[in-house]
């Protein structure tokens, strides 16, 4: 708890000095987004209530949260926020789909050992709690290249207001290429980095190259960070199109 609370205390004073104003708003959407997801998790338990459309809603604070709360409202966090429920929506169709064709639902039997004394009749549809799981993993990367796209776009057209509705689109695309590496790079280490060991157990079982990718652990994990990727990839034409909508239209309508 002591070494909780310094490092708490440590970030605190970081961002209140590096970030001011928004990095204190940045600092407590941390405990924010916590107790938003404790909330879903609580709520989950309830068999009358679809995990998939609670998810969604939690998304919907989350992303009020990450952009509203910390940004304010204005017409980058606006088209920022819309872009990011759009491509969510998107994105939970394409992983219902893909978790029950992969069928990465439930445990795997690497853990099966450690939750033998449980009942797993718990009445939830684990194929919803899959999807759940990979959608939470996906939202904030989804919100920040939305923030990061739609932030400079209105610079640009603060700074250049004649410019056009396409030209404005393809400069949302260009920095979303820019920020597309970096993210999708940032998801796949913080992959290999939670899970390092997992992996070092697999190699102490004398799994093969084979055995470890078709392990429901690893692949669940795996496909987690290919649809958070996917959700980013996504997120980036949306978000350049809407904005440069929104900014082209209000300007014509001013």
């Amino acid at each position: 708890m002591n070494v909780l609370l310094l490092l708490s205390g440590i970030l605190f004073l970081l961002m209140s000095l590096i970030g001011g104003r928004k990095g204190i708003r940045s600092f407590f959407a941390i405990f924010l987004n916590f107790a938003v997801i404790m909330t879903t998790v609580f709520f989950m338990h309830d068999p009358h209530i679809n995990p998939v459309m609670l998810t969604l809603a939690a998304c919907v604070v989350i992303s009020c949260i990450n952009l509203f709360y910390i940004n304010e409202i204005n017409g980058k966090t606006k088209t920022a926020f819309l872009s990011t429920i759009i491509t969510t929506v998107i994105l939970i169709l394409f992983i219902t789909v893909i978790t029950n064709k992969a069928m990465i639902q439930g445990f795997g039997e690497e853990e099966i050992e450690e939750l033998g004394a449980f009942s797993f009749n718990i009445g939830i549809d684990f194929v919803k709690i899959a999807v759940s799981v990979i959608i939470m993993s996906t939202i904030g990367a989804i919100t920040d290249a939305a923030i990061a796209i739609s932030s400079p776009m209105r610079e640009m057209q603060y700074h250049h207001p004649h410019i056009g509705r396409n030209e404005l689109f393809r400069f949302g695309l260009s920095i979303g290429r820019d920020i597309l590496g970096t993210s999708t790079n940032t998801l796949f280490f913080a992959f290999f980095g939670g899970y390092l060991a997992l992996l070092i157990w697999f190699k102490d079982l004398s799994y093969s190259i084979s055995e470890i990718v078709n392990s429901k652990v690893f692949s669940a994990e795996l496909i987690t960070i290919l649809c958070a990727a996917i959700g980013v990839t996504l997120v980036i034409p949306v978000t350049s199109w809407i904005t440069a909508y929104f900014l082209v239209k209000n300007k014509e309508n001013s």
